[in-house]
């Protein structure tokens, strides 16, 4: 009688959705970081205005006021554009080939026990050599630097993308597979239903990191071997002792490397939003 009425029990009513945090918290974060970039402004002045010299010397250091007027002047250049162009068309050719082909490779390699022997020696011995140090091969096999910084780029975000998409696509759980398989899906419905929306939050961490390594890569290929570019315009400045100049190159690459950071990571939640999202979680 007793097992009846355990039976009957209703179930637990399914627990609502995490809510997303209100408004004046989310004002409250945005000022807060503002805050912190403000006040790291505010002390990078105060150490190079007053020619501290305490462990590290700041007195050969420009003031943030000095880069503030040296970016100011250069806004209004058609150089420092064209090397905003030339940078973020490099980025976007090389990152974007990495994307495409580093999702194959590392699918691939996951799920095919014969390219993984095939592939997988290979691509373990090329990974750890740094992609700056493709520079002399690059230069040797592409006939003009574009495309040998293009490669850099290409190989600098190739093995994050790849690495990343074996294990998230490893990780999935086999039991997905088997119910699909058990209701008639073949191979390649099971991939497209199952293994790449499984893998898929693996996938957008391997791009986000991808695009860093990327954007360290480029910079460094172009003051080595490039005629255009921010990296390229940075390192001219440092050898005409402009350092304004060097830290408006640098505060550039930054500002780059975020936003194509934070546009990576707004894909990523836009085809992950079916996941659930932790209370709290920062945005």
């Amino acid at each position: 009688m007793s097992t009846v009425q355990d039976t009957a029990r209703p179930a637990a009513p399914p627990q609502a959705p995490p809510k997303t945090p209100p408004r004046p918290a989310r004002w409250r974060r945005r000022a807060l970081r503002a805050a912190s970039l403000l006040a790291f402004v505010g002390l990078w002045q105060w150490l190079t205005a007053g020619k501290v010299q305490a462990w590290v010397r700041f007195d050969h250091l420009p003031t943030a006021v000095q880069v503030w007027q040296a970016f100011g002047r250069q806004l209004g250049t058609e150089q420092y554009w064209q090397d905003l162009a030339d940078s973020l068309r490099r980025i976007g050719s090389g990152f974007l080939l990495a994307a495409v082909l580093g999702v194959a490779a590392g699918v691939a390699t996951a799920r095919s026990r014969w390219v993984a022997d095939l592939l997988g020696p290979v691509l373990e011995v090329i990974r750890p050599i740094p992609a700056i140090a493709l520079v002399p091969v690059a230069i040797m096999l592409f006939p003009g630097n574009e495309q040998g910084i293009v490669f850099i780029t290409f190989a600098a975000a190739f093995f994050p993308v790849t690495v990343s998409t074996r294990h998230a696509v490893r990780a999935v759980p086999p039991l997905w597979e088997e119910a699909v398989r058990t209701m008639g899906g073949g191979r390649w419905r099971v991939l497209w239903s199952v293994v790449l929306p499984g893998a898929l939050p693996g996938v957008v961490g391997g791009l986000s990191v991808g695009i860093g390594v990327s954007w360290i890569c480029v910079i460094s290929a172009e003051m080595v071997s490039g005629q255009f570019g921010v990296g390229y315009r940075t390192w001219q400045s440092y050898t005409v002792l402009d350092y304004p100049g060097v830290f408006v190159g640098m505060a550039t690459i930054g500002v780059l490397g975020r936003l194509t950071s934070a546009a990576v990571e707004l894909l990523g939640r836009r085809v992950t939003r079916w996941l659930p999202t932790r209370p709290g979680s920062a945005q």
